[in-house]
């Protein structure tokens, strides 16, 4: 019966991790498209579309934080440390990185550009790429379940 729970736990956890993803995938987009092509098809950073995406991401982590604290892990017992807002902070850094890459690699190194090319590149495989990478970070280090930890601890002290 352990191991059901255990699996339905993680599925749980996957499918609120992936809703959050979502709604900040959705956030993601529309920012760094408002942002590289407007309403005309060339906005207002569309020469800077590495620096939109950057800013589109940073909007989107802030769902992504609010919404895996608080739903994903919300029943995970958190200590507030500053530590754990570094690690998030530097986590989100280098999945940004991924993300980033992946539409700078398209638009600089094979010379793509335009809605779909900047589209499949930074926001569906660049993101795809990144929300794996959080997954598996976040449930470690940014959202640990201290209460699970200290139970683990006081049994192996025994």
């Amino acid at each position: 019966m352990a191991d059901l729970s255990g699996a339905v736990g993680f599925l749980r956890k996957s499918g609120a991790f992936l809703v959050v993803g979502g709604a900040a995938f959705v956030v993601d987009a529309v920012v760094f498209n408002l942002l590289t092509f407007g309403f005309t098809g060339r906005g207002p950073l569309y020469d800077a579309a590495v620096v939109a995406k950057v800013i589109a991401i940073a909007v989107a982590t802030v769902v992504t934080y609010v919404g895996n604290r608080y739903w994903t892990f919300g029943t995970r017992t958190i200590a507030r440390k500053p530590s754990r807002y570094i690690v998030f902070i530097l986590l989100n850094v280098i999945a940004m990185g991924i993300q980033v890459g992946c539409l700078a690699f398209s638009r600089h190194v094979l010379g793509l550009e335009g809605v779909v090319a900047d589209n499949v590149s930074g926001t569906l495989i660049g993101q795809a790429l990144a929300t794996i990478f959080r997954f598996f970070t976040y449930d470690r280090w940014v959202f640990p379940d201290d209460a699970k930890a200290a139970r683990r601890v006081a049994l192996e002290a025994g």
